[in-house]
């Protein structure tokens, strides 16, 4: 394989010259740029990213940390971080945590040992002291979850609004016995849905009922089957159901009509994330919907321009309430 020198010598011109037309600098004169460039396709030339790389010691390599690939909500996140990375010549490296410290550890010392320039985490689990402290002297973002009052940048929504949103809008059809099917409230965000959900209640004098509050340790399709399970064990059910992901939604939703009762008629379901697989369940999920395409794509740009030296703010985006058949009398 031909190497830099050969490169140089064929082009009658400086290895520092060829190395200009690598990177694209101005100064180099078109006739110049083109007897290196016709040099390059004769000999069949491909530049070592890594030598590159080492000078400017940098690996252009991006850390996205979460919980788990299966999670669907993930995806369009994932789409976004990709397509603003791979625009600025980046390339992103999944790291799935399985809430796992030693794994993670892995990660964190790719960045130290300058492996990777930065990390991305969506990983609600992630230990904080630690990945607080890797963002003392690296590029780190939080994207959906992040940490109140902490200092790494995040980019989210407002998870209380939106369940106060979610929570008003079954009140406002009628609603006054509305279940809530959350996830581990250690997750900041399980807390700040909940918030949302008992101030809709509060707001229209509506009790809060302990017995209504269902807490499920994952966000599989299976734990929601299994919270509707419990909750038509009780004396008095609900009439309607807000869950703080799709997937729980979802798996409620297949609960009911296991039971033989009717969505929207009998109990009326809200979901939280917009998935594409909402949009496709019989009924259709009324949910709200994050724009997680955006997320990626901001959170992307927050971590290059961190690792270009910017100081970088945090960014809550908009959500919105979509209304489909599951509360559609």
């Amino acid at each position: 394989m031909a190497n830099i020198q050969q490169v140089a010598q064929k082009a009658g011109v400086s290895v520092a010259t060829v190395s200009r037309v690598l990177n694209n600098a101005t100064s180099v004169s078109p006739k110049t740029r083109l007897k290196v460039e016709h040099a390059i396709k004769d000999l069949k030339y491909e530049p070592s990213m890594l030598g590159r790389n080492l000078r400017n010691s940098e690996s252009r390599l991006l850390l996205v940390l979460l919980p788990s690939i299966s999670n669907p909500f993930y995806t369009e996140i994932i789409n976004g971080i990709q397509n603003t990375a791979i625009s600025n010549h980046y390339n992103i490296l999944l790291c799935e945590t399985d809430s796992n410290p030693q794994r993670e550890n892995i990660y964190f010392n790719m960045v130290k040992n300058k492996l990777a320039d930065g990390v991305i985490s969506m990983d609600p689990t992630v230990n904080m002291q630690k990945l607080t402290e890797l963002a003392e002297n690296y590029s780190v973002i939080l994207c959906s979850e992040y940490e109140e009052g902490g200092c790494i940048p995040y980019v989210t929504i407002d998870n209380e609004l939106a369940a106060y949103q979610a929570v008003k809008h079954l009140i406002k059809l009628g609603h006054d016995k509305i279940a809530l099917i959350n996830s581990d409230e250690k997750y900041l965000y399980a807390r700040q849905r909940r918030n949302g959900f008992e101030r809709a209640l509060q707001e229209f004098e509506l009790p809060i009922r302990e017995e209504w509050i269902y807490h499920t340790k994952e966000l599989e399709f299976q734990n929601g089957v299994q919270a509707m399970r419990s909750l038509f064990k009780l004396e008095e059910k609900p009439t309607s159901i807000f869950a703080v992901s799709d997937t729980l939604a979802i798996g409620a939703l297949k609960g009911i009509n296991g039971s033989g009762l009717h969505v929207p008629n009998d109990i009326a379901i809200v979901g939280f994330d917009n998935i594409s697989f909402s949009n496709m369940t019989n009924p259709t999920l009324t949910t709200i919907s994050q724009p997680m395409y955006k997320m990626g794509c901001v959170a992307a740009d927050m971590l290059i321009n961190s690792i270009q030296g910017e100081k970088v703010e945090s960014v809550v985006l908009e959500h919105e309430l979509i209304i489909r058949e599951s509360t559609m009398g």
